[in-house]
């Protein structure tokens, strides 16, 4: 899966879109924005932030979508090492991280969602 930062309109001065796709066993995830309160309610400094290594699946290789070992899917939340993220810089806020596939420890899912769904 490509994904292209949301521009899938060319402009009319550009005939070309700029994408990303992982490629090798590698997925494109967006990061979750780091929390700034607690899950008791205090609100953390500016300078304070909650480490988030949590995201979504924006973009599966072909390799890793391919592969029945691999449930993972496009839209899935992940819990992900963020040790050898390359971030992607895409995107004005720089939320999105290629990860080696070996690197997405946990796919959260649903009561009652059965794999390959």
């Amino acid at each position: 899966m490509i994904y292209d930062g949301g521009m899938s309109k060319a402009s009319p001065r550009t005939a070309s879109i700029e994408t990303v796709e992982p490629i090798g066993k590698r997925v494109l995830i967006r990061k979750d924005e780091d929390k700034k309160v607690t899950k008791v309610g205090i609100h953390l400094p500016d300078k304070v932030e909650i480490p988030t290594l949590t995201g979504r699946v924006v973009a599966v290789s072909a390799e890793v979508g391919n592969d029945p070992n691999y449930p993972i899917r496009q839209y899935d939340k992940v819990l992900f090492n963020p040790k050898h993220s390359i971030p992607v810089d895409f995107e004005g806020d720089n939320r999105l991280f290629v990860i080696p596939i070996e690197d997405v420890v946990a796919v959260f899912r649903r009561e009652g969602t059965v794999r390959g769904e």
